[in-house]
């Protein structure tokens, strides 16, 4: 079954479609999915919380409350952001004892696969690779009639290739995957692929994999429904710009009132469409015949795409109007040289207020129901102009598919009710949608370590304490950030490779290793806890805007590469920091002897010129002894 992309690294300019199909899936007779036996399963998408709409909050909540009633919900946080990332990762806990990955939450990928310990040609990621042979519930999946064999015929293989010129190949294997120590719903087996080898944005991106979403056997969502655990169902809803946050529902939830419904066809292609007919800008509907998203794969939503991409005699008419409603907006050059970004300078940095500078685009669908998308579903903020921001829509080359990436869905709850063959949107504010449900046994966001013999107060945070969610250094001066970390090794193992390991910090920082500094390092059981510093560069009073930025987003985003022999890392706190208030002698102390220096200068300048102009002086009025006084000599006269 063909693929979509399932990730995004800097994916704006790649075509989206998969470009050859699977060599090897599994598959089994599907069974009656049965509304009474289907278990929720609830995965928050975790970040910050804004304001949003109490009576949806509450409406959903008292639905996912009725279904929690019926069945245990598994529950887990996302991590990672939209823009920053291009995806965002979900956290699955694989084999006996678990191992732990974080997999982009793909609606576009029909196969979820992690690194395997022997691939050789995999890259380095976030987490160590998979191990088969430390989990006591594994199984390989023996060659069969309904899957690909290796070439031994030995075992089932898989290979996924995406038209960027990324690809992943392995093995399939089966073993038990659970959602998250916080779940109610036991673990299940399940197939997945074991990778041999990854090529493009696979083998770079930080992530450790994939969790296909879409149709097809290999699918969690195939397999769950497969075996009656859940209905046919499964909602996403991500969080707005800069904040993320939101949750993903595995299996059904009662619809609600509100929500705007668009057929979506499961024989049409194996990607997840609408029926787009009609796109209006500021309430001016676009010229264009409605054929135009019905071409090719017609209009297709895809989780693991960041941006949007229309065809062209959409994308032209659209861009046109919108930069005819920004006329009173400067047009400037993307963040990036190597793109032609569209982007518009003058709307301020406040992303509450940018209905006021950028129209309304409303998508209509086949039953004429109208989705109102705001300034954040089409827009990405400019990473080097302040208060500018740019068109995160763009032309899908010659391909005449209409695709809609995250983007668009921002603060939108979409189901996918694949039972009914109709996908839902609902605008809400994702990020506090999910704090209202306030279930009991969610898992935290990291463990909080106290020990007798530990001097370090770690606490689990989401962003650095005391400031704001978006921090400006340009509104505020870093004098110096600090940050907790734990990571899986021995005390004593670590401690004679602390400097060593100061300098990867430094260098995943892109700072100093002199700017690095250890200031607690302590331990409980076999992890180790450390207190890391990062000062300015020697010469500098505070850090510099452009580096102070890269720490924020590598830190908030868990960006961090450590080698293997330094275990897995998990960042508990951070915290900036302005400089230190200097007294007004410090403040002013080489102003000051720069004044002293300055007036002494002038002073003895001033003395001697004054010397030098008394001596010239002196010189022009002197004059010898009877100069002006001689006697003409008269002749004697005679006696």
């Amino acid at each position: 079954m063909p693929e979509s992309k399932g990730i995004v690294m800097d994916p704006r300019r790649f075509f989206f479609f998969l470009v050859i199909s699977v060599i090897g899936f599994v598959t089994g007779e599907k069974i009656n999915h049965q509304k009474s036996l289907s278990t929720p399963m609830i995965l928050p998408l975790y970040r910050k919380t804004p304001n949003s709409s109490k009576f949806v909050q509450e409406n959903f909540h008292r639905h996912l409350k009725e279904a929690e009633h019926r069945h245990p919900n598994a529950r887990m946080r996302l991590h990672d952001d939209l823009l920053t990332n291009g995806y965002y990762t979900t956290h699955l806990l694989i084999g006996t004892p678990p191992q732990e990955f974080a997999l982009i939450v793909d609606s576009g990928s029909t196969v979820t696969y992690v690194p395997c310990s022997t691939c050789e040609q995999c890259g380095k990621h976030q987490d160590p690779k998979f191990q088969p042979d430390l989990s006591s519930t594994y199984a390989a999946l023996k060659c069969n009639i309904d899957c690909t064999c290796d070439s031994d015929n030995n075992q089932c293989v898989y290979e996924r290739q995406y038209a960027e010129m990324s690809s992943s190949s392995g093995v399939l294997g089966v073993d038990i995957i659970s959602f998250g120590n916080g779940s109610a719903l036991e673990p299940q087996r399940a197939t997945f692929g074991c990778e041999n080898m990854e090529t493009g944005d696979l083998y770079s991106q930080r992530a450790d994999g994939i969790m296909g979403l879409g149709r097809g056997p290999l699918s969690i969502m195939d397999q769950l429904t497969d075996k009656g655990i859940i209905s046919d169902s499964f909602s996403l809803c991500y969080g707005g710009m800069e904040i993320g946050g939101g949750a993903m529902v595995l299996g059904a939830i009662n619809p609600l009132p509100e929500m705007v419904f668009s057929h979506s066809d499961a024989n049409r292609s194996p990607y997840y469409n609408i029926e787009l007919k009609e796109l209006h800008v500021g309430g001016d509907r676009l010229k264009v015949n409605p054929s135009v998203f019905d071409e090719k794969h017609g209009t297709v939503l895809d989780s693991g795409t960041t941006y949007a991409y229309l065809p062209e005699p959409v994308f032209v008419p659209f861009k046109d109007a919108i930069m005819k409603k920004l006329s009173h907006l400067k047009q400037i050059h993307g963040p990036d040289p190597n793109y032609n970004d569209i982007c518009f300078a003058g709307a301020g940095s406040d992303i509450t207020q940018l209905s006021k500078n950028f129209p309304e685009v409303d998508m209509v669908f086949e039953n004429g129901k109208k989705l109102p998308l705001s300034p954040e579903n089409y827009l990405f903020r400019h990473s080097k102009v302040r208060g500018a921001y740019c068109l995160g829509i763009f032309q899908n080359g010659r391909d005449p598919t209409t695709l809609l990436g995250g983007i668009v869905v921002r603060n939108t709850l979409v189901t996918y009710d694949r039972q009914n063959e109709r996908i839902g949107f609902l605008k809400t504010n994702c990020s506090e949608l999910w704090e209202t449900l306030n279930v009991p046994g969610a898992p935290s966001p990291a463990p909080t370590p106290s020990s007798s013999n530990s001097t370090i107060g770690l606490t689990p945070m989401l962003a650095p304490s005391g400031l704001p969610s978006y921090i400006d250094p340009e509104d505020f001066q870093v004098g110096l950030i600090t940050f907790d970390m734990s990571l899986s090794v021995n005390y004593t193992d670590l401690e004679p490779h602390i400097d060593e390991l100061a300098g990867f910090i430094a260098h995943e920082l892109k700072v100093n290793a002199s700017q690095v500094h250890l200031l607690n390092f302590t331990h409980k059981g076999n992890e180790s806890l450390i207190r890391w510093v990062i000062y300015p560069a020697e010469s500098d009073y505070y850090i510099s805007n452009t580096t102070a930025k890269s720490i924020f987003s590598r830190l908030n985003e868990h960006r961090l590469q450590l080698p293997e022999n330094f275990g897995s890392y998990k960042l508990l706190e951070w915290k900036v920091e302005p400089p230190p208030k200097r007294s007004w002698w410090a403040r002013h102390f080489i102003a000051v002897i720069g004044g002293v220096v300055i007036t002494l200068i002038l002073g003895f300048t001033s003395v001697g010129i004054w010397f030098v102009w008394r001596r010239k002086q002196a010189l022009n009025n002197y004059k010898p002894v009877g100069v002006g006084d001689v006697v003409q000599e008269s002749e004697l006269q005679p006696l």
